[in-house]
C-alpha cells in the first residue's frame, strides 16, 4: 500500500475539486458524501500504510514514494517526493482520522449555513494541505504545506467574513503567521545555502556529519525554523492570534486545534531533531518559550467566560508541554501528547460547538448551567474529555502529559518540573470549572434547548473512547512496553547519541519506584485542581466572586490577559498604521500619483495647445504654408 500513499493526498484534493465543480449542481447530500468520503478513505489508506510499516523491521521503516521531479537547475534538483517513516504515518492517522470524525460532525453543525459547499471546500482542502506537509520528503514540500495551511485557516477562521470580528481575525491569523514564516523561510534559505539541498536525509546526516555539537550556524538555523514553529502553533510571542481565531465555525476550531495548523510547528520541531539536537542553545530555547506558553496560557483560562477561548488558551498551554518535551530531547513523547491531545481537544471543542448549537449561539459560560439533564452525550463527553486533559489515570492524557513532566524532571530537574506541575494544576482547575459551570448548578440561560443530532453525537461518542483508552499504547508500566515510543524510535535513533538519558540509565528497579511515585504525584496534582474547582463552582459559588473582589488588580490583568494584544497594538500596531498612512499620503498619493497624474496633464495641456492648430479651415492652412516656407527661407538667408 505504500506505493499508492499518494492517494492520501490525492483524495481530500478530488474533494476540493469536486465541490467546485459538481457541489452546487447536485446539491448538499452530494457534497456531504463527497467531503466526508474522501477523508475517511484517506484514514483508510492511512491505515492500510500503517500496518504495512508496522510489519517491517523498525530499521526498514523508511519509504519514499517519488512523485514528480519539481525543479532542476544545474546540480539544484527538488523532487515532488513522499517520506513515510513512522512519524509521518502517525501524523496522518491522526490528522486524517480526526479530520473525518470533524467532517461528518460539520454535516450536522453546519446544516443550515447558506456557504455550506464554500465550508465543506475549504475543509477538504484545509486536510490535503496539512497532509502534504506532514508527508512530504523535503523542506519545500513541507514549506508548500506550511503555507497552505495558513491560507486554508484565514478562509476559514474568516468563514463568516460579513462579521467584522470574524474578517479581522482571519487577518490577524495571516499577518501574525506572516512573521513567523518569514524566519522559517529564512532557516529553509540557510539550509540550502549551507547544505546544497533541501532533501531531509542528506541535510540531517551532512548536519551530524560536519557539524559539532554547539555549532553557531546550526543554532541559527533550529533558531530560524523555531521562529515559525511559535507562530504556526501558537507560542509565545506569537500567540495572540489563535484566541481570537474562534471567531471561525466551532468544527474549523476543532481542526485548526487538535489536528492541524497548530500541530505542524510541533511536528516540524521533531521531524528537525537531527538539527535540534546539535544545538544545546536552540534546544533550551524551545524548552523555556514551551513551559512558559504553558503555565501563561494556562494562567490566562483560569478567568475567562467564553467557552471557545478557554479551550484556545487551554491548547496554547499544552502545545507548550508537546514543545517543553522536544526541548528536554523527549521528542517521541512530544508526539505522544500531539497525538492524546488530538482525541480530547477535539472532544472538547465539537462538544463546546453541541452547547453552543443547543443554546443558539451562546458562548458565556455564566448565562449556562444546568445542562447534564438535557444534554447528557455531550456531558459526558466533556467529562471524559476534561479527565483526560486534566491528566486523570486511565484517561489518555495522563499518560503522554506524566510523561513529559517525568522526562523533564529527568532531564532538567526539580525546579522546571515543578513550573510544568502548577500549569497541570491550573489546567485541571479550569476545564472543570468549565464543566461545573456549564453542565451544573441551576440554569442561567433562557429559551429551549434543542438537542444535537445524530452526525453531531457520533463523533462525540467515537472521541471519547479515543480520549479513554487512547493513551494505552503508551503505558510501559501496564504492559512492560511503550508502543509509541517503540514505533518513532528509528525517527529519533540519533537523540539519544547527545541528549542524556538521565536517571533512565538506572536500575529498572529503581526506575520504576521513581516513574510510579511521580505518577501518583500527577494523579494528586490533577485531583486537587478538580476538588478546587468543585469547592468554588459547586459548594461554595460565592467564594470566586470574594476572591475576585479581593484580588481585583490580579484579576483584572488575568481577565485582560495581561494587556499583551493592548501593547501589541500600541508599539507594533499603530506605529505601523501611521507609518503606512505616512507613506499612502506623502509617497503614494504625492509623489507616485503626483509623477502619474502631472504625466497626464502634460498630455491633456499639449493636445489642447496643439488642437487649436487643426481648425479645418483651407485659409489658416495656407497661412501656415506660407509663415513656414518664410521661415525656412530667413533661416537659410541668414545663416
Amino acid at each position: 500500500m505504500l506505493e499508492h500513499a499518494w492517494l492520501i493526498l490525492a483524495l481530500p484534493l478530488a474533494g476540493v475539486a469536486g465541490n467546485i465543480f459538481l457541489g452546487g449542481r447536485l446539491g448538499r447530500r452530494f457534497v456531504s458524501a463527497l467531503s466526508c468520503g474522501v477523508v475517511g478513505l484517506s484514514f483508510v489508506v492511512s491505515v492500510a500504510c500503517f500496518l504495512e510499516l508496522l510489519a517491517m523491521q523498525p530499521a526498514q521503516r523508511h519509504f519514499e514514494r517519488h512523485i514528480f521531479t519539481w525543479f532542476l537547475s544545474g546540480s539544484f534538483k527538488v523532487e515532488g517526493t513522499l517520506l513515510l517513516d513512522p512519524l509521518s504515518v502517525l501524523m496522518t492517522l491522526v490528522v486524517s482520522g480526526v479530520a473525518f470524525l470533524i467532517h461528518v460532525y460539520s454535516t450536522g453543525y453546519m446544516a443550515g449555513d447558506s456557504g455550506y459547499r464554500r465550508y465543506f471546500t475549504y475543509l477538504n482542502l484545509f486536510t490535503f494541505s496539512m497532509l502534504t506537509l506532514v508527508l512530504g520528503g523535503n523542506f519545500l514540500v513541507l514549506y508548500v504545506g506550511w503555507e497552505a495551511v495558513g491560507l486554508c485557516s484565514y478562509l476559514l477562521i474568516g468563514f463568516w467574513f460579513q462579521k467584522k470580528p470574524a474578517a479581522d481575525a482571519g487577518r490577524k491569523a495571516f499577518i501574525v503567521n506572516r512573521i513567523g514564516d518569514f524566519g522559517f523561510a529564512l532557516g529553509i534559505l540557510l539550509i540550502f545555502r549551507t547544505f546544497g539541498t533541501l532533501e531531509f536525509g542528506e541535510v540531517f546526516s551532512g548536519a551530524e556529519r560536519l557539524f559539532p555539537s554547539g555549532s553557531t550556524l546550526i543554532t541559527g538555523i533550529a533558531l530560524l525554523l523555531f521562529a515559525g514553529a511559535t507562530g504556526k502553533s501558537a507560542q509565545i510571542p506569537l500567540y495572540t492570534w489563535l484566541p481570537d481565531a474562534m471567531e471561525g465555525p466551532t468544527p474549523v476550531s476543532a481542526l485548526i486545534h487538535a489536528a492541524t495548523m497548530v500541530t505542524a510547528g510541533v511536528y516540524m520541531v521533531a521531524r528537525c531533531s537531527a538539527l535540534f539536537v546539535l544545538s544545546p542553545l536552540a534546544l533550551a530555547v524551545v524548552a523555556i518559550v514551551g513551559l512558559a506558553t504553558a503555565v501563561y496560557a494556562a494562567s490566562i483560562g483560569l478567568v475567562q467566560n467564553d467557552l471557545k477561548r478557554v479551550l484556545a488558551y487551554s491548547t496554547i498551554s499544552q502545545l507548550g508541554y508537546m514543545f517543553l518535551a522536544c526541548g528536554v530531547g523527549a521528542f517521541a513523547v512530544g508526539i505522544f501528547h500531539l497525538m492524546t491531545h488530538a482525541f480530547f481537544k477535539a472532544l472538547l471543542f465539537l462538544v463546546a460547538g453541541a452547547v453552543i448549537h443547543a443554546l443558539a449561539g451562546e458562548q458565556d459560560i455564566t448565562k449556562m448551567g444546568g445542562l447534564r439533564s438535557k444534554l447528557p452525550v455531550s456531558y459526558w463527553s466533556f467529562l471524559i474529555a476534561a479527565l483526560a486533559i486534566a491528566g486523570v489515570f486511565p484517561f489518555a492524557g495522563f499518560f503522554s502529559k506524566d510523561e513529559i513532566l517525568w522526562e523533564t524532571l529527568l532531564r532538567r530537574g526539580p525546579l522546571v518540573w515543578a513550573l510544568g506541575a502548577v500549569g497541570a494544576l491550573m489546567t485541571a482547575f479550569y476545564m472543570f470549572r468549565l464543566l461545573f459551570l456549564v453542565f451544573h448548578g441551576t440554569a442561567r440561560h433562557e429559551g429551549h434547548v434543542h438537542a444535537p443530532p445524530f452526525s453531531i453525537k457520533l463523533p462525540l461518542v467515537c472521541l471519547a473512547v479515543l480520549s479513554a483508552v487512547g493513551g494505552l499504547v503508551g503505558a510501559p508500566l501496564l504492559f512492560g512496553r511503550h508502543f509509541v515510543k517503540e514505533f518513532l524510535s528509528p525517527v529519533f535513533r540519533h537523540v539519544n547519541g547527545h541528549v542524556a538519558a538521565g536517571t533512565h540509565e538506572a536500575g529498572a528497579g529503581h526506575f520504576v519506584v521513581s516513574e510510579l511515585s511521580m505518577a501518583v504525584v500527577s494523579v494528586s496534582i490533577a485531583v486537587l485542581g478538580i476538588v478546587l474547582a468543585y469547592r468554588f463552582y459547586v459548594i461554595s459559588p460565592d467564594v470566586p466572586q470574594r476572591l475576585k473582589e479581593r484580588f481585583a488588580r490580579l484579576y483584572s490583568i488575568l481577565f485582560n490577559k495581561y494587556y499583551v494584544d493592548e501593547i501589541y497594538d500600541t508599539l507594533f500596531v499603530r506605529p505601523l498604521v501611521s507609518f503606512a498612512t505616512a507613506l499612502w499620503r506623502h509617497v503614494d498619493a504625492l509623489i507616485i500619483d503626483g509623477a502619474v497624474n502631472g504625466s497626464a496633464f502634460l498630455v491633456e495641456t499639449a493636445s489642447k495647445v496643439s488642437r487649436r492648430l487643426q481648425t479645418g479651415g483651407v485659409q489658416n492652412y495656407a497661412l501656415s504654408i506660407v509663415v513656414g516656407a518664410i521661415a525656412i527661407l530667413a533661416f537659410w538667408l541668414l545663416r
